[in-house]
């Protein structure tokens, strides 16, 4: 097992070291100690590698989190840490996973669905907390949730359903759905289907991509063919989670529709295009670090490590279960740059958060839109509500 682990405390701006000299005693009153936990996984070629994925994808944003989280816990007398395990393609996660509890009970892991349900049921995890910063499926926060396990990345469920509201606020009711063959793809589309029959819109015809041809050399033959069995429609959807085919499908089609889904106006948790907020900032900050671009992946990273920094500096404590007790209550809010505070469901532990709705060089809108009303919050419009759910690991 390969393990890689950065440094332990890692320096903020001259201002917050200077700062380490508080409190006046001198001491460090809490030691919060966050493990970050990859399970490196082998994805499949895509049709084009003009966008490589960051090999910190995600570790990144976790440690500008604890950066941030070090710029108040200086002050406090709350020292920060970060270890970082990567366990590679083949290799014993569920080993890793024991070794990262061995040494903290907060944990932010990049790893998919079913690894994080197993890490969840260790008994070493029965007391820890976990958050997911990748994983979007939506059985984590439905039948398979965890009450140790929270979601900082948002559903494929919120991704779609913010993406309906825009259609239905524009009144592209009907849709054409074009779908991948991996995994992401089904979980996207049986989403983006759940989410038109919930908002009152129709999918009036599907295709599923199956050419293996160098779209390079051919989209403008094979596309205008291929969309042109899709019959009339308002807007065609797209679910490409890997970024394979999508990219070939804008101008091509045969009919002059918008693009939406995975490539066009695209649901994403965050892009370097939100500049409002004071996102603008986190971004600077971001680039400044990484010299890079943020991603979704580094966002959860960095929401989930700063979740566990605002519940220490105001509970003054770094134990888990009452970091759970403080995240799960009323009082708890995040800023996440995005227009909202933000706060975690009590049903399945999903952090409530809005969807930015973009294309590659600009913010279209903002979900929820005005008018998908809640009666608790209108962040609950996207995704799973409680009486959806069928969590109940969390006593809801």
């Amino acid at each position: 097992m390969q393990r890689r682990f950065r440094s332990a405390l890692i320096a903020v701006t001259a201002f917050a070291v200077l700062a380490t000299v508080a409190p006046a005693s001198g001491q460090i009153k809490v030691a919060v100690r966050i493990a970050y936990l990859e399970q490196q996984v082998d994805l499949p070629p895509t049709l084009s590698n003009l966008d490589p994925l960051p090999e910190d994808l995600g570790l990144a944003g976790a440690e500008l989190g604890v950066k941030d989280n070090a710029t108040t816990g200086s002050f406090l007398g709350h020292d920060y840490s970060l270890t970082v395990v990567t366990v590679p393609p083949g290799e014993d996660f569920l080993a890793a996973g024991r070794a990262a509890l061995a040494d903290s009970s907060l944990l932010v892991v990049k790893a998919p669905a079913e690894s994080l349900t197993a890490l969840a049921d260790l008994p070493e995890a029965a007391g820890a907390l976990v958050f997911n910063a990748s994983a979007q499926d939506g059985r984590l926060r439905d039948a398979d949730c965890r009450p140790n396990l929270f979601h900082t990345i948002v559903s494929y469920g919120m991704r779609a359903d913010a993406l309906a509201q825009l259609m239905s606020k524009k009144r592209w009711s009907d849709w054409a759905l074009v779908e991948g063959s991996y995994p992401g793809d089904t979980a996207f589309a049986e989403a983006l289907r759940t989410s038109a029959r919930k908002f009152g819109l129709s999918i009036s015809s599907e295709r599923q991509w199956v050419f293996d041809a160098d779209m390079r050399r051919n989209a403008a033959q094979e596309v205008p063919l291929f969309t042109q069995t899709l019959g009339d429609h308002d807007v065609l959807v797209v679910a490409d989670e890997l970024g394979d085919f999508g990219r070939y499908i804008l101008y091509n089609t045969w009919e002059p529709r918008p693009v939406a889904g995975s490539e066009g106006v695209a649901p994403r948790a965050w892009s370097s295009v939100v500049e409002q907020w004071g996102a603008a900032q986190l971004q600077n900050r971001f680039e400044d670090m990484a010299e890079r671009r943020m991603f979704s992946e580094d966002y959860a990273a960095w929401a989930a490590v700063r979740s566990i920094g605002e519940a220490v500096t105001r509970t003054g404590v770094a134990e888990a279960d009452a970091l759970r007790d403080y995240i799960l209550s009323d009082a708890f809010e995040l800023a996440g740059f995005k227009g909202r505070p933000m706060s975690f469901r009590t049903w399945n532990g999903q952090l409530r958060q809005p969807v930015p709705l973009v294309h590659p060089r600009a913010l279209v809108a903002l979900a929820p839109l005005e008018g998908f009303l809640h009666q608790r919050s209108e962040l609950d419009t996207l995704g799973l509500d409680a009486p959806e759910s069928a969590c109940r690991a969390f006593g809801e």
